[in-house]
């Protein structure tokens, strides 16, 4: 299991809140299994609002000081001309520094659904001596601003500085819970209704080198509160080969990272499916680990993932931001309707890893409870079950699970539960990580567009 929903972080919010990639990967076949359900449930309306910044048009818009846009495969921001110079001290480290900076200021996007949170994703190439900072401001329904809000300061790797998540941000209206940015009062009808991103991007002085970003974007999100939701029809029957990985195995292992594997559900969950891309680690990046240590990549993933201030690896951004690492992949943080969007994705070969957190009576053969736990959604039964790698399992071997459909999409979907003590507390909404080619086929891409990602 992890951190993701521990009271410094899910809980408090929900009181506040009330290698090689191919498209083509996941050999199985789709089998239609409607026609004896019934007519399928109406699509839930939309609560979710997605844009991301990915062109070179997008690039070539907005604010630029001292960035400029590169053109190619995969158009990015990079800096041309540094325009001036901070010092940053490592909270983590206490280690100073002078870096040299560029900025880039996103357009005005107006969110088509107000916000009561706000999550941030980026995809980035971190060079060493390099690291960007991403930021957010937003106007409120009511014409005021939010002030510019730290969303990540973020490097691929740790020796420059430690990524982190920015504590003690808020203005009275809302505030920022490690990824998130929530309005305080939703039950007021106050709601984000429109941002702009800043991204900042730091080199050592002196050099030539920079950060170069792929994608920078955002999730706004109204999801209603509810304990329940309405049940959606099975319509698809189909299992993705996708490897399996078990935290537990890790138990104890780097416990500077989040206590070790017992935590590491999502950068477990997160290997999984760099690999189904073809997202392979070499020798030389995995030398660190005990070579007495079965699965490296898990370690290496739980390292790279972490989050120095929230000091666990269940940071949603920082865990997409890592799988865009690997050649040729991006990842987005969002949020889904339905099991039947998760149906949407699976049939074109797209698995997701998805937040959820429950009792232990409620989700049948799981066998355990949790405040939040990550696993990766694979595959679908002829009944309509959900298959998961679920890697809070004893061996890599019994990753694979089957759990009830209704029972797993209720535990997912939901935003209020009850937990083990009998009070409310919150639940994610629907929350997944979704990773996929830097240039996805047809399908694909309007599999991402059908449930809102573009």
């Amino acid at each position: 299991m992890s951190r993701a929903e521990q009271p410094s972080r899910r809980i408090v919010l929900a009181a506040a809140v009330a290698a090689t990639v191919t498209g083509s990967a996941g050999p199985a076949v789709a089998v239609d299994v409607t026609a004896d359900a019934g007519a399928p449930a109406q699509a839930p309306a939309r609560t979710v609002d997605n844009r991301a910044w990915t062109t070179y048009t997008d690039w070539r818009g907005g604010t630029a000081q001292g960035t400029r846009a590169v053109a190619g495969a995969r158009p990015g921001l990079v800096i041309a001309t540094a325009v001036g110079t901070r010092d940053y001290t490592d909270p983590h480290t206490g280690e100073s520094a002078s870096w040299e900076y560029a900025t880039w200021t996103s357009p005005v996007h107006r969110l088509t659904v107000p916000a009561t949170e706000v999550i941030t994703s980026w995809n980035a190439h971190t060079p060493a001596g390099t690291w960007i900072q991403i930021e957010l401001k937003g106007t409120y329904s009511d014409g005021t601003a939010t002030p510019w809000y730290v969303l990540g300061r973020w490097a691929a790797g740790d020796q420059d500085i430690r990524r982190t998540s920015v504590d003690d941000q808020k203005d009275g209206r809302s505030t920022v819970w490690t990824d998130t940015l929530a309005v305080d009062d939703p039950a007021g009808g106050l709601r984000v209704a429109s941002y702009r991103l800043r991204l900042t991007l730091y080199r050592r002085p002196g050099t030539k080198l920079t950060p170069t970003v792929w994608r920078a974007g955002a999730m706004g999100s109204d999801v209603p509160d509810r304990f329940t939701v309405p049940a959606s029809t099975p319509g698809l029957a189909r299992e993705l080969t996708v490897p399996r990985y078990s935290q537990e195995t890790h138990i104890g292992q780097y416990p500077e990272y989040d206590n070790g594997g017992e935590a590491w559900c999502s950068p477990t969950s997160s290997q999984m499916i760099i690999e189904y891309w073809g997202g392979r680690l070499t020798p030389e990046q995995l030398a660190w680990v005990d070579p007495a240590f079965a699965d490296p990549q898990v370690c290496h993933a739980a390292r790279y993932t972490f989050d120095h201030q929230y000091n666990g690896c269940g940071n949603w951004p920082f865990n997409a931001a890592y799988a865009a690492t690997f050649k040729d992949l991006q990842g987005v943080v969002t949020r889904l309707r339905s099991l039947t969007d998760l149906e949407t994705l699976i049939a074109a070969g797209i698995p997701a890893i998805t937040s959820q957190s429950f009792l232990k009576g409620e989700l049948t053969g799981a066998g355990y409870g949790t405040a939040g736990h990550l696993m990766t959604v694979i595959g679908f039964t002829a009944e309509g079950d959900v298959i998961a790698n679920d890697p809070n399992s004893p061996s890599n071997e019994a990753v694979r699970r089957v759990y009830k459909r209704r029972e797993w999409e209720n535990i997912w979907l939901r935003t209020k539960r009850y937990n083990a003590e009998g009070k409310v507390a919150s639940g994610t909404g629907g929350v997944c990580y979704l990773y996929f080619p830097a240039r996805p086929t047809p399908r694909q891409r309007a599999a991402l567009a059908a449930v809102g990602v573009v």
